[in-house]
């Protein structure tokens, strides 16, 4: 989950006052992994021993290129593992680009995290639901690490996976040995398909008629473009899930972080402040009008 920004406003001055809330700390890149032609997986520790701040999956930081920019970028590592930090990124424009070409040993800018993370208190008990649409895995993937963590905590749990092609699943080692486990059913579908690939072809909701959960006790935590997560809500109605049942990460061009510059207003909403975590029952109308 990515948005870019303008770089950050420098710091101010030695006032011993408390930090500018706009300077990144920095993280030097320790791997990049590629996961399709245009993502990588990048891990990064701190320089200087600077403790690695905590974080609910949902959550996001701001990723910064020196002397670029900065864009938002989900978490996507395991919150237990403690002293690093795990960001996935896709090419989408110069500072997404420079992120991703970050090579082991270069320093990058870290401020956060950022928002509201997903609702894992209120599913205790309940059937999971988890849809994931493209780069939409990467902002779920802290939150399945927790289910799985706490497995027993959880009724059945359904994941649902879809990209356009195989060559844009992301983590696709990962992807196979949860396929293995018992306690958990994984979906995937792509798009188009080649001839290497004898998995499911089709948009991401077509899975959802054939998902196991009882909509009487399931919440479900849907990632990925709007308009897909629009159709997949509505898919999950038909199901017989409330809107209250069904939560939904946004993604909007967010550059200050914390409700400051506008970029991310959605109706009555700041995304970096309100969101990225949103219950479908608060946003419906919003997602039904253009141009919003």
């Amino acid at each position: 989950m990515a948005s870019e920004g303008a770089s950050p406003v420098p710091a101010s001055s030695g006032t011993g006052g408390p930090k500018d809330p706009y300077v990144p700390v920095p993280y030097r890149v320790v791997e990049n992994s590629s996961e399709t032609p245009d993502t990588v997986t990048l891990t990064l520790h701190p320089v200087g021993g600077t403790r690695v701040p905590s974080f609910l999956p949902g959550q996001f930081n701001m990723f910064y290129a020196f002397g670029i920019g900065e864009a938002a970028i989900s978490m996507s590592g395991d919150p237990h593992v403690v002293g690093r930090l795990v960001h996935t990124v896709r090419a989408v424009g110069k500072v997404t680009t420079a992120l991703t070409r970050l090579r082991p040993g270069d320093v990058a800018g870290i401020r956060g995290p950022y928002g509201h993370g997903w609702p894992l208190e209120v599913a205790r008990g309940r059937d999971v639901v988890i849809v994931a649409g493209g780069l939409g895995l990467a902002p779920l993937r802290p939150l399945v690490y927790q289910i799985l963590r706490n497995r027993d905590h959880f009724g059945r749990v359904e994941i649902v996976y879809g990209a356009r092609t195989p060559s844009d699943l992301l983590y696709y080692g990962e992807i196979q040995e949860w396929r293995k486990r018992s306690d958990l059913r994984f979906q995937v579908t792509v798009d188009s398909a080649d001839r290497s690939w004898y998995g499911d072809v089709g948009v991401v909701t077509s899975r959802l008629p054939d998902a196991r959960f009882d909509p009487s006790r399931a919440i479900a935590f849907v990632c990925g473009p709007e308009i897909m997560m629009k159709f997949t809500a509505q898919a999950l109605e038909a199901r017989g899930l409330s809107d209250e049942a069904i939560w939904l990460s946004m993604e909007r061009n967010m550059k200050c972080a914390f409700a400051q510059c506008g970029h991310c207003q959605f109706g009555p909403h700041f995304i970096c402040r309100d969101g990225p975590v949103l219950p479908y029952t608060r946003i419906r109308r919003l997602m039904a009008l253009r141009e919003v």
